[in-house]
């Protein structure tokens, strides 16, 4: 599985809870984070492969069985990862890019459908806005949403133990809230 997304949007928190709840399930797990100016919105790229025995943090060459996407745009520079097969979940999200045109959903799609059929774009920073009053756990909403409708073969129970464990405590409360946000929108 790869992440992508812009710096602050939580990316590597993720990273740990993924790592977390597929290491508790008994699987070998390798992670592995790149980033540029994260700090600035910069764009960052996380990779996490799980399973009997794993060799490499890196997910290789058009092997990904998922791409979540944070941010839009970011999923376009993830395609190196996809094949026909690969599923993305993106957030119907875009952050400008200085000096760069904002490319349009519709575009992006386009050119994410030359790979793979399997994309399913949620509102994600928008129903969390909604329903919690923060975007910020948009993140949090796509790795629960994603376990709740098995395109991570993970236990959601995993993913909950995970998020308390990992989250700072006064944030807490919204993950795990938002947790169940993602469960009912199954």
């Amino acid at each position: 599985m790869v992440i992508v997304g812009t710096g602050g949007q939580g990316l590597i928190t993720l990273l740990q809870i993924l790592a977390e709840a597929a290491f508790s399930e008994g699987y070998d797990v390798k992670t592995s984070e790149l980033h540029g100016l994260s700090q600035r919105g910069g764009s960052v790229e996380v990779h996490i492969r799980f399973g009997k025995k794993i060799y490499s943090p890196m997910v290789a060459q058009g092997s990904a069985d998922l791409i979540l996407g944070l941010e839009a745009q970011e999923c376009l520079k993830a395609i190196y990862f996809a094949n026909g097969k690969t599923i993305f979940l993106i957030n119907k999200f875009l952050v400008p890019i200085s000096g760069q045109k904002l490319l349009k959903q519709e575009e992006i799609l386009k050119n994410l459908k030359k790979i793979s059929k399997n994309i399913i774009l949620i509102p994600a920073a928008d129903i969390c806005e909604k329903e919690l009053g923060k975007n910020v756990v948009a993140g949090i909403y796509l790795i629960c949403l994603a376990c709740f409708k098995g395109l991570i073969p993970i236990n959601p129970k995993s993913i909950f133990k995970a998020i308390e464990k990992i989250v700072p405590k006064k944030y807490l409360d919204l993950n795990i809230k938002t947790f169940y946000l993602a469960k009912h929108e199954k």
